[in-house]
């Protein structure tokens, strides 16, 4: 195989290209695979697929069982949990042998006749690709905004379809992020339209649906090119709200939805650093927002007439060892999502003082939990959700009088080997070079001998302040049930330990996000639930920056990695500011026109820094469509590494030439891309079957 490998592997044309900045320059022989419609640059693409597919072709009945094993364990025929909202039970079902959901009503009681809203699988005839998101029907009940995207740009196309006729109106937005908000009239509504080039969502317009789209009023452009804008709604459907925000600072507008056509005013203009998220309860809007040094987040209330930041009035106080993650609230009482020690809790409390502040109870080491869907404000029941990594995802119902719980449905797992008790799942602790803990979720099957010699599939992510929280996966069994161990690396840049977890691995301290998943490879070693022939890496976009680094840093520590969609060529893309998301990164990443920003992104970037020596087994994947992380970072990457590296490890890049950054459309078609993954990482352990 190896041989095979060292002679046939597609060749790239090297173009040479300098990049010039602060006196340095950077040569950049691949620089040219960013031509998208250039046809050697598809001809490569597919040279690279086409070399992917031979070199595993032995796998390929491997594989299709792979597909198999883990399509058969997820529930073909299945509902969602009903909810009711405005006088109509919502219900998703999925269907046998078909890709998308059916989304459908029921007026008043489960027992009335069905009305289908929209039937995805019809709908998505003719796409290789189709998303649709955005649901949204009209406070009247007779009318629904929905949106397609059919190329994986997340360009949606917003429409409208009068639910009485079943037939669309003459509606269809282009170029929308396929959020909405209806008005109290249920004739107008305000969208989101993004930038042409750069993706960014910048424009809010007020839509009325008897006149068309020409007629659509601006009611609010974000200029400033490092700040995104959406417009959302309160629970009580009072108000309607604009909201600008950048990785530090947001700012919001509110509207009273009964008068659409007035001006948006400002709850408090935007402060450098200042961030709130808003809510609505009879006379105050109720924020969480960091202000005054509040790192964790606090909530204060402010009066609607004069809701400025001279009126903010404290109502839960920030705490050094609790970050608050989101409010919601409810008639009769709000709900604090909170992260203690890197765990979920919900904390209820009254407006009233009918009862005391309490926390729903919940047990385990390491678990996921959040508030579900409560669209109704008035009810004294709500749904939140719980799983982990041997516990299938369950949705309860909690009455907030009684402090009972009601299981309304647990995902099946249609296998019946399967059984929560014969896994093992706990939380490790790494201690970093720089003494800090950190976290690590771990699963493995009953009866494992920790003696070095597993297989073991390291998980990490780490920016943005982006927490991968341990869930359940059926497809993942089928690693845990060959052998594998299972890891999620709790990394700074995430905030698992609070908002200082976060701050502590972003901008120039961003080094310490890589040193951490390298120092819990380390422990995992030491502690014997591993080795580096059997230990292997995995993370996906920024997670994938993090594979390129850590490939660069600590190669013999791996014996192969898995980078889905990386984002790879920082530098580069940071001084690009045509490329969505860039100019809004800037606090996330730094932005690269100044010095001492280029020089430390520089230091990282994995392109920038492949060298001549051994690399680990690769398996790295792309999305043609990609509007997050381009093409041409990984084509790139995978390009440079062919050219550099000293070794006969295997290296493949998979482009999916349809879709873009969250891969193939469709229920199960993603497991195809699992079982690529998993049959790459389980033939590198010698396992066919």
């Amino acid at each position: 195989m190896k041989d095979s490998y060292r002679n046939n592997f597609p060749i790239v044309n090297r173009i040479e290209y300098k990049h010039k900045i602060h006196n340095d320059i950077r040569l950049d022989n691949y620089y040219w695979l960013k031509e998208r419609e250039n046809l050697d640059v598809i001809d490569y693409l597919e040279k690279e697929n086409s070399y992917y597919r031979k070199m595993t072709k032995k796998d390929m009945i491997f594989k299709k069982n792979l597909f198999g094993e883990m399509k058969s364990r997820i529930k073909e025929n299945d509902t969602s949990v009903p909810y009711l909202y405005n006088n109509y039970w919502y219900i998703t079902r999925y269907e046998k042998e078909k890709e998308y959901p059916v989304y459908i009503r029921k007026k008043e009681t489960l027992d009335s006749k069905e009305e289908i809203l929209f039937d995805c699988n019809l709908m998505a005839k003719g796409h290789e690709y189709f998303s649709l998101i955005g649901i949204n029907v009209s406070p009247d009940n007779r009318k629904v905004i929905y949106a397609i995207d059919t190329n994986s740009r997340r360009k949606y196309s917003i429409y409208v379809k009068d639910l009485k006729t079943g037939m669309k109106l003459n509606t269809k937005i282009k170029n929308t992020n396929g959020g909405s908000v209806w008005a109290a009239d249920s004739k107008h509504f305000f969208y989101v339209k993004k930038n042409l080039i750069t993706l960014r969502t910048e424009k809010i317009y007020r839509h009325n649906i008897n006149k068309e789209e020409k007629s659509d009023v601006l009611v609010y452009h974000e200029k400033d090119s490092t700040y995104s804008v959406y417009v959302s709604a309160s629970r009580s459907k009072k108000y309607i709200f604009i909201s600008s925000y950048s990785t530090l600072t947001s700012e919001h507008q509110y509207l009273d939805s009964e008068m659409p056509l007035e001006k948006f005013n400002f709850i408090q203009s935007r402060i450098k650093g200042l961030e709130y998220e808003v809510s609505h309860f009879k006379k105050y809007f109720y924020i969480v927002t960091n202000h005054n040094d509040a790192n964790n987040y606090k909530v204060i209330k402010t009066p609607i007439k004069k809701p400025g930041i001279n009126n903010w009035i404290n109502v839960l106080d920030h705490r050094k060892d609790v970050l608050i993650e989101d409010i919601d609230v409810f008639n009769n009482f709000w709900v604090v999502s909170e992260r203690s020690n890197g765990l979920n809790k919900l904390l209820i409390k009254s407006w009233n003082k009918k009862f005391k502040d309490f926390y729903i109870p919940m047990k385990g080491e390491t678990y996921s939990m959040y508030l579900g869907y409560n669209p109704d404000f008035s009810l004294s029941k709500i749904r939140y959700i719980y799983n982990s990594l041997v516990t299938p995802t369950t949705f309860f119902e909690y009455d907030i009088l009684s402090k009972s719980k009601l299981v309304l449905k647990k995902d099946e797992v249609l296998d019946k080997t399967f059984n929560e008790s014969n896994f093992i799942e706990k939380r490790i602790w790494a201690l970093s070079r720089d003494g800090k803990e950190i976290p690590i979720s771990i699963v493995y099957k009953k009866g494992l001998k920790i003696n070095g010699k597993n297989p073991l599939l390291q998980y990490g992510y780490g920016s943005y302040g982006s927490t991968i929280d341990p869930s359940f996966s059926f497809s993942r069994l089928s690693l845990l049930n060959r052998g594998f161990i299972f890891a999620i690396s709790h990394i700074r840049g995430s905030e698992y330990l609070g908002r200082d977890w976060y701050e502590d691995g972003k901008l120039l301290k961003k080094w310490n996000t890589f040193n951490d998943f390298i120092d819990c490879s380390k422990f995992l070693i030491e502690k014997k639930y591993t080795s580096p022939n059997h230990l292997h890496a995995s993370g996906g976009s920024a997670g994938g920056l993090l594979m390129g680094v850590i490939a660069n840093k600590a190669p013999g520590l791996y014996n192969s990695i898995i980078a889905s969609v990386p984002f790879v060529d920082v530098v580069t893309t940071m001084l690009d500011d045509r490329i969505p998301l860039t100019t809004s990164e800037y606090d996330e990443w730094g932005n690269p026109n100044v010095k001492k920003y280029y020089d430390y992104m520089k230091s990282y970037s994995p392109y920038d820094n492949i060298k001549k020596q051994k690399y680990p087994n690769f398996y790295i994947t792309a999305g043609y469509h990609d509007s997050q992380v381009q093409y041409w970072e990984p084509a790139k990457w995978v390009a440079k590494l062919r050219e550099f590296k000293k070794d006969n490890n295997l290296l493949f890049l998979n482009t999916d030439m349809e879709s873009g950054h969250s891969g193939a459309s469709g229920r199960f078609n993603s497991l195809n891309e699992v079982a690529d993954e998993y049959s790459f990482l389980l033939s590198l352990e010698g396992i066919y079957k």
